[in-house]
């Protein structure tokens, strides 16, 4: 079986879907009865109902969009070699046969979604139950939960590329799955921080800028504009993991408000100024030649 979208693959992403909403439920479940988690006047529901919404919403963002690029589960022909798809079946993975087609052919599709998609999957539950917290205010222990959540997925981003690599199973899907649980993470985190005032409001422009290069892309291959390889940069790695880092500290109550405020203006800076000159080379107004980084 060589599909997609085959019988095997669409259990294993029910599977995944459904171990997600049942963690989040228990999650829900263990809020709704901790005294730690006030509900927010005005708002209807109790505490966890409100912690629900923005969670499940989150959640189902996550679940949908692996469905959504289920075809996209083959391996990556920019990444790695054939030697680690013939490793990969002698250390029991089994599916390296169907990520491969004939020499000259497309490769072929996986029928398992494989364990370095499942741990992203994961991913993105942390960051969906971070998603909850722009709609609560906890007190007590539960305060540190968020940074908690976020700074374990942004962990485990070490750790599923990692696997992929290691098991011969970069693919399509798991690049495309990371990119997008990345952005999440970097949309939800920062707006919890600044609802509840750890964050200064304009701290979301790290979140709008990675929005806006898409659209950006987007309308340019709309307009039948040439739209051009964004070369690879020794920064761009480095400087999400320095906000992952940072986001990951400016939830936590370990900072006086005053100095995470101060930092955040330090540390979103560089990263802005990357966003700007990635754009500049992929619309052609900066030669890829220039970039530094």
């Amino acid at each position: 079986m060589t599909g997609g979208r085959s019988p095997r693959l669409r259990r294993q992403w029910r599977g995944a879907a459904l171990a997600l909403a049942a963690a989040l439920t228990a999650l829900g479940v263990a809020l709704d009865a901790s005294p730690a988690l006030p509900r927010l006047p005005g708002l209807p529901g109790s505490a966890a109902v409100q912690w629900a919404v923005p969670t499940a919403a989150a959640g189902g963002f996550v679940v949908w969009f692996c469905r959504r690029h289920l075809d996209a589960n083959r391996r990556d022909p920019t990444t790695g070699t054939s030697e680690e798809g013939s490793r990969a079946s002698e250390e029991g993975s089994g599916t390296s046969e169907e990520g491969w087609g004939t020499e000259g052919e497309r490769p072929r599709r996986y029928a398992t979604l494989g364990l370095a998609n499942a741990v992203t999957v994961a991913r993105g539950g942390l960051f969906a139950a971070v998603a909850g917290f722009a709609a609560v205010e906890p007190a007590g222990r539960v305060v540190w939960l968020p940074a908690l959540c976020y700074g374990t997925g942004c962990l485990l981003d070490l750790a599923d590329g990692a696997i992929a690599r290691r098991r011969g199973r970069t693919t399509v899907l798991g690049a495309k799955l990371d990119m997008a649980v990345d952005t999440l993470g970097f949309l939800v985190a920062p707006v919890v921080a600044v609802v509840w005032g750890r964050l200064p409001v304009w701290y979301l422009s790290l979140s709008a800028a990675r929005y806006l290069f898409k659209a950006g892309r987007g309308y340019r291959r709309a307009r039948g504009r040439p739209v051009y390889d964004l070369p690879s940069s020794a920064v761009r790695r480095p400087l999400a993991g320095v906000q992952m880092a940072f986001i990951s500290v400016a939830l936590a109550p370990v900072l006086p408000v005053a100095t995470v405020r101060a930092l955040a203006a330090v540390v979103l800076a560089p990263s802005l100024a990357v966003f700007a000159r990635d754009y500049l080379v992929v619309s052609g107004r900066l030669s890829s030649g220039d970039d530094g980084g």
